[in-house]
């Protein structure tokens, strides 16, 4: 296998010596280049360490070379995509071609007319690759200009609103602007570059025409996903976004998309990605919701959740809107009251699987528990002169929503439950803290009084040091720190971490628990106290939140004995910290120390004579320590 392994690279490297002789010695011939250049970009392809040994003989850069100097178009096509494909396939390739030379070539092939379609295609191709998860790449797309010629290109390529994609020049200029589109996106995010997030701004009136003029699949992805990542986590962004009426532009777009979505499956799909961009422009601006209430978007999305077509991670998207919506505006919260939002919150909660859609709809639900008592206290507050009509209207609805209310302030009443028993559990921590110091003090004096003081003693000196031990104090098991999000703060904490534009939506904050045990003592009365906890709380919550894991350290380290003494000191220590509790449990550990100490022919001598008196006597245990010099000699010899 590994003879065969190696002839396959050894093969590889004779191709790519063979290909690359080939460029170098068919500078007339265009044709035999295009071809050998396809040839390389198809080998690197299929083996990615094809790609290093192409740069380690020098292929890279002539590659980089022909496609700056050659005077046939096909040629610069040709070797602008194996680049492309080489970088893409290895990191090392990417960081050789990250250069401020090949940026300010690129950008003279797109700013130069003489360039076609094609040709403009291929270079922004290759800055997509160089730029793609690469902070340098980043920096040198904005020193070089390259950025500002991208954002022209997105200007200027399609000049139509209506595209006919079936004629072959449109399509050829659309697939370039959808090029210029993705490449700006990677331009500003993976990482976050705020400067260029700047600089890419500057196209929100442009991209809003685009949304007004052409609401079609085509041109509503690719500008919503500009839209978004250029605006995520820039607050400066959202409200420049906002006030060149962004937002507007999205929130009537997302009501005819939902008007259509009874119609078409595709409408629904497109609606949900116009709604991670709004969720994207009102994350870090929740006071900006109010504009949203202008054209009833929560009962858009109301709507749109109930969609069937729609999978767990886009209800997520719906839902997580929905939340930010509600988070600091009455008006949004009062519609999704009156529009039945409360009972699908509750439905979420109650028949979802997923973990991260049952937060958002928590979320939700503690943005409108205020409002919700609010408008339960005020139904008599009503004058007589109002509309009967309107105040059946009102009472009825209330009287519908009364049911689900009541479930939901079941889970919220849960919810606060398991917020105040984190605050007692992080203070129940901090007397398990001193507990176990106080603790450990007096273990630490018991051993030395063992150790030090038992010489010499007899039963009396015996006796008091058990009465001693008895005075220990017991170990409570309050190590456990369950964290939840379960108040305010940090439910928004939570969500407003979460990326809108992330497919999978990771929970960017897991429950975690804390628990610290220094011996098996209070790992048993974790697992009691645990046992406990899970019988206090309902199925219903388990929706909500899930049992924390618990994480064990064991911080004590056993180091080799070689002392006798020693040993029987190190038996003691485990044997106090674990069986302190009762009186049983010290003479377990004298008797087990005794017998470590003592010589066989003393064993069947005590045991004779516990056979005979019905137990052992107590003077003939480690408080003598008459038999440790004579132990001492048997183990050294």
């Amino acid at each position: 296998m590994e003879s065969e392994d190696t002839k396959k690279i050894q093969e590889m490297k004779t191709d790519l010596n063979l290909l690359l002789e080939c460029l170098k010695y068919q500078m007339d011939n265009p044709f035999s280049q295009k071809e050998a250049l396809v040839t390389i970009h198809s080998i690197c392809q299929q083996n990615s360490n094809a790609g290093v040994y192409f740069r380690e003989i020098g292929g890279l850069m002539f590659v980089r070379n022909l496609a700056k100097s050659s005077e046939h178009s096909m040629v610069k096509e040709a070797a602008l995509y194996t680049l492309g494909a080489v970088a893409e396939q290895n990191v090392y390739c990417q960081q050789t071609l990250c250069t401020s030379e090949l940026f300010e070539d690129l950008t003279w092939f797109l700013s130069n007319n003489d360039s076609n379609t094609n040709l403009k295609r291929m270079s922004v191709y290759v800055i997509l690759v160089l730029v793609s998860n690469n902070r340098t790449g980043q920096t040198l797309v904005r020193e070089t200009g390259c950025i500002t010629v991208l954002t022209q290109l997105f200007r200027t390529v399609l000049s139509k609103y209506e595209l006919n994609l079936s004629d072959k020049n449109v399509f050829q200029s659309y697939q370039l602007w959808s090029s210029v589109c993705s490449t700006l996106c990677v331009c500003v995010n993976n990482p976050q570059n705020d400067e260029n997030q700047m600089l890419c701004c500057s196209l929100f009136p442009h991209a809003n025409d685009w949304l007004i003029n052409c609401i079609t699949p085509e041109v509503i992805r690719p500008v919503c996903s500009f839209i978004g990542l250029t605006l995520a986590n820039n607050t400066f962004v959202q409200k420049y976004f906002i006030s060149v009426g962004g937002l507007d532009v999205l929130s009537q777009v997302l009501v005819q998309l939902e008007s259509d979505s009874h119609k078409t499956v595709s409408s629904a799909k497109l609606a949900v990605v116009v709604t991670k961009t709004v969720d994207a422009c009102i994350a870090d601006n929740p006071t900006f919701g109010v504009i949203l209430s202008k054209y009833q978007i929560v009962s858009k999305l109301l709507t749109l959740l109930l969609h069937e077509s729609l999978d767990s991670g886009e209800k997520f998207s719906i839902i997580l809107t929905l939340g930010h919506c509600t988070e600091d505006c009455e008006e949004n919260q009062y519609d999704l009251f009156k529009n039945n939002g409360l009972p699908l919150m509750i439905q979420a909660l109650t028949e979802s699987q997923s973990e991260e859609l049952n937060k958002a709809a928590t979320f939700v639900l503690h943005n409108c528990k205020k409002i919700t008592e609010k408008l339960c206290l005020s139904l008599g507050e009503y004058s007589f002169d109002e509309n009967e009509k309107q105040l059946e209207d009102i009472n009825m609805k209330e009287k519908n929503l009364e049911e689900y209310w009541k479930k939901a302030k079941e889970i919220l009443h849960r919810i606060e439950q398991l917020e105040r028993e984190g605050n007692e559990e992080k203070i129940q921590r901090e007397k398990y803290k001193d507990n176990v110091s106080s603790m450990n003090i007096n273990i630490e004096n018991t051993l030395k009084h063992l150790h030090g003081d038992s010489i010499g003693k007899g039963p009396e000196a015996e006796d008091k040091d058990k009465s001693q031990s008895r005075k220990l104090p017991s170990c409570k098991s309050h190590g456990i720190l369950t964290t939840a999000c379960t108040n305010d703060h940090q439910m928004k904490t939570l969500l407003k971490s979460t990326d809108p534009f992330d497919a999978c939506y990771r929970e960017s904050g897991q429950n975690k628990t804390l628990y610290k045990a220094d011996s098996s003592y209070s790992q048993n009365l974790h697992e009691r106290t645990n046992f406990e906890k899970k019988n206090s709380v309902s199925q219903s919550s388990d929706h909500v939140f899930k049992p924390p894991i618990p994480v064990v350290k064991n911080r004590k380290q056993e180091l080799p004995v070689t002392d006798p003494f020693t040993l029987c000191s190190d038996i003691i220590n485990k044997e106090v910290i674990t069986f302190l509790a009762t009186d049983s449990h010290s003479k377990m550990l004298k008797y087990r120390c005794s017998e470590i100490l003592l010589t066989p022919r003393r064993r069947r001598q005590l045991s004779s004579e516990s056979t005979t008196s019905g137990g052992i006597t107590r003077t003939e245990g480690c408080g003598s320590c008459s038999q440790i010099p004579q132990a001492d000699q048997r183990l050294q010899a």
